[in-house]
């Protein structure tokens, strides 16, 4: 995205985990503070995340978000403090965070930052006191710098959520962010999603996802980045990281959708996966 105005996808993610609370009963993802984030101000956004085509993607945006403050969890359970949200959107893991110890960065670009802050303002959500908001513009700024700045204790074990952004990096972006995480202290993790290669989908997972990419460019925020699990694996390796997992839709519906009354499964086609390294 442009580095002078507020994601699109972003409010995406954010419609539909909050028509995930309104339409999947029990939610997978238990998220009060996306409806009160989001409001009735999208209408026709809502009414099309509700429709029963955008049920599957909604359950993804809601297992993708369970699964890495599942595993953020675990880590806070042996002894993380910090948590770092890089490209934080409208993510509202802060303003619901159990952990009181915690003291959660979210990383973004200034202008997505801004839009957030009115938001929350107009939602009448309190900024809690363990938020730190890393409003970062990467032409004039590393990570490092940034979360250095905003007073990240870098001698402490940390972890790091980055959902919904690889797919739009560069590679040379991908890989100094991870650099960054690999340098963190012994105990430090990272969970983020990708794409999967186009190439290795099936004819049927090829058309959804030429439909996604066909979208997300329309908003101005084309993918442009994939792996296999493959080549990821050598990316996070190769990177420092001891210890990768990689989970993909057949897993988080053994995680999370299993024995569901409305019958809500995320679909095979394959177009993303998760992973979480370990430094």
């Amino acid at each position: 995205m442009e580095t002078g105005r507020a994601s699109k996808t972003a409010l995406g993610v954010a419609i539909r985990r909050a028509a995930h609370q309104l339409a999947d009963k029990p939610p997978v993802l238990d998220d009060p503070i996306a409806l009160r984030l989001v409001g009735e101000g999208y209408p026709r956004l809502m009414e099309r995340a509700l429709h029963p085509v955008g049920r599957d993607f909604r359950g993804f945006m809601a297992a993708r978000s369970r699964y890495a403050e599942d595993r953020l969890a675990e880590a806070v359970a042996g002894g993380i403090t910090q948590y770092v949200v890089l490209g934080a959107g409208l993510d509202t893991f802060a303003y619901r965070n159990p952990f009181p110890a915690l003291r959660v960065f979210e990383v973004d670009f200034p202008a997505t930052q801004v839009w957030k802050r009115a938001m929350l303002e107009q939602a009448a959500i309190a900024l809690p006191s363990n938020l730190v908001f890393v409003a970062l513009d990467f032409e004039h700024q590393t990570l490092a710098e940034g979360l250095w700045q905003a007073g990240l204790d870098f001698e402490v074990p940390t972890f790091f959520g980055w959902l919904g952004v690889v797919p739009y990096l560069t590679l040379e972006a991908f890989r100094a962010t991870l650099s960054v995480v690999a340098q963190m202290p012994a105990g430090s993790a990272v969970t983020f999603d990708y794409a999967v290669d186009p190439e290795t989908l099936s004819p049927i997972g090829r058309i959804a996802f030429d439909r996604l990419a066909e979208r997300v460019a329309a908003a101005g925020e084309p993918f442009q980045l994939f792996f296999t699990p493959e080549t990821l694996e050598a990316e996070l390796r190769q990177a420092g990281f001891h210890r990768v997992e990689q989970v993909d839709s057949v897993r988080l519906n053994d995680l999370y959708f299993n024995n569901r009354a409305d019958g809500l499964k995320l679909s095979l086609l394959g177009l993303g996966m998760l992973a979480t390294a370990w430094v």
